[in-house]
Formats: structure tokens, sequence, C-alpha cells
């Protein structure tokens, strides 16, 4: 069927997605489908089109190429810095619960010094009140015999 578009217009000839166009005789041919690239004894790449004839085929695998080439390295590049990401997402909770711990730890023994001296403040005064605590102002005291 794509013979008889031969010596017409190469549109006219790639309304039919199975065929192949070659500029130098003008000629319309069936697309080898068993190999995935036409044989330069068909046509040379560089005059042979398909799917639209303003690109010849050699230009249009170079473009395919770059474009699969493009969308691999994004994909690799994406998949790097995911895990990248997901490596570091794991090790930063990490330091920053133990620099929490750390702070929790460093504000209960705060506390706990804090309510130390607090409590032996308060049995200081209750000492003092009834006499059991020397008064450190007055080292002397009275000596009393038995």
């Amino acid at each position: 069927a794509c013979s008889e578009f031969s010596q017409q217009s190469c549109e006219e000839c790639l309304k039919n997605v199975s065929c192949l166009w070659c500029y130098t005789n003008k000629t319309c041919v069936d697309y080898p489908v068993r190999s995935i690239l036409p044989p330069s004894s068909l046509c040379s790449l560089s005059n042979a089109r398909w799917g639209v004839c303003w690109i010849n085929f050699e230009a249009l695998i170079i473009a395919i190429a770059v474009v699969a080439g493009l969308i691999l390295v994004s994909v690799a590049v994406c998949c790097c810095y995911c895990c990248y990401c997901r490596r570091r997402s794991r090790s930063t909770p990490d330091e920053e619960e133990e620099r929490l711990a750390r702070k929790t730890e460093e504000r209960r023994l705060q506390s706990l010094q804090r309510q130390k001296h607090e409590r032996k403040m308060k049995h200081d005064e209750i000492r003092k009140k009834y006499g059991l605590l020397q008064d450190s102002d007055n080292p002397y005291s009275r000596f009393e015999n038995e």
C-alpha cells in the first residue's frame, strides 16, 4: 500500500504510519518492522523520513536518545536526592532528640538542686527556731553544766 504513494509527496506518504519516505529517490516504502532501524540498502538514515517530513530519521533518533537520556538522568538524580533526604531526615531527629534529652536532663538536675537548696534552707530555719543549729554569726555559745 505504501508503494502507491511513491513519486507523490512526503506528506501523502507519511499519512500512513507504516510507511517510510526516502528523499534520495522520492519513494514511499513499507517500514521494515523486523529491524528497528531501516537498513542503509533501503534508504540512508539522513534521507529517510518517518512520522514527520521536516526531520530526518537520523535526527529523530538523536532527539529521542537525548530526551530519553535526560529523563533517565533526571530520574536518577531524583532517586539519589530522595535517598539522601531520607537518610538525612532519619539522622536529624536522632540528633535533635539527643539535644532535647540533654536539655531536659540539665533542667531536671537544676530543678533538683534548687529544691534541695530550698529544703536545706527550710530545715535550717526550723533548726534555728528550736535552737538545734548553731548560729554562724555567733560562734560562741553558752556552756551549760549538767
